[in-house]
């Protein structure tokens, strides 16, 4: 068998290197995504605004939570958008930025999932709220169906955040470690 030329291997292993660039498109599109919600925050707000001498208090909570959940949906974004870049494509470089997100300092593909999938829990209990405050409209199949998603939702999150927990050495855990081993 032919072995592979030390510059082949170069060459094929900085083109898988470089094939992390094909997600930048990706990216950018979540960012047009996000100009979307934009939008659609402002309609959901003038249609708050509108109804504002609307008697009903159920037609303003609900609106109100439909802002809620746009705004919602589009930490979501921000968080795949900046999380997903910083990790899976190039640096960001943002440090000593006044701007920087804080929990952008320590995120990576374990973290970054925990607070999606935590993130997707906070969606869907605006979503299960809407329902719940208008039941009415709802057949109790689509109620359960929704609460059982939801649920999934939960035992999911926390098995990821078990998950990255006990694959994951603590801060604590690996200071003590490095001090024992200064002291031995």
């Amino acid at each position: 068998m032919n072995a592979i030329s030390p510059s082949s291997q170069r060459t094929l292993g900085s083109l898988i290197f470089l094939s992390r660039w094909l997600q930048a498109p990706l990216y950018l599109g979540l960012i047009v995504a996000q100009g979307v919600y934009v939008y659609r925050f402002m309609l959901e707000l003038w249609h708050l605004l509108h109804d504002v001498r609307s008697p009903e208090e159920t037609a303003i909570m609900l609106s109100v939570l439909g802002l809620i959940d746009v705004v919602m949906i589009a930490n979501l974004l921000i968080m795949v958008i900046i999380g997903g870049y910083e990790t899976f494509v190039s640096r960001l470089n943002l440090q000593g930025h006044p701007d920087q997100p804080e929990w952008l300092s320590h995120v990576n593909a374990g973290i970054l999932k925990v607070k999606l999938a935590t993130a997707l829990i906070g969606i869907s209990s605006i979503h299960l709220l809407k329902t719940f405050i208008d039941v009415d409209k709802h057949t109790d199949k689509a109620v359960i169906w929704q609460v059982a998603i939801h649920l999934t939702f939960v035992v999911s999150a926390v098995f990821l955040a078990w998950i990255e927990r006990t694959t994951t050495p603590s801060q604590h855990r690996v200071r003590a470690e490095a001090t024992a081993s200064t002291h031995a």
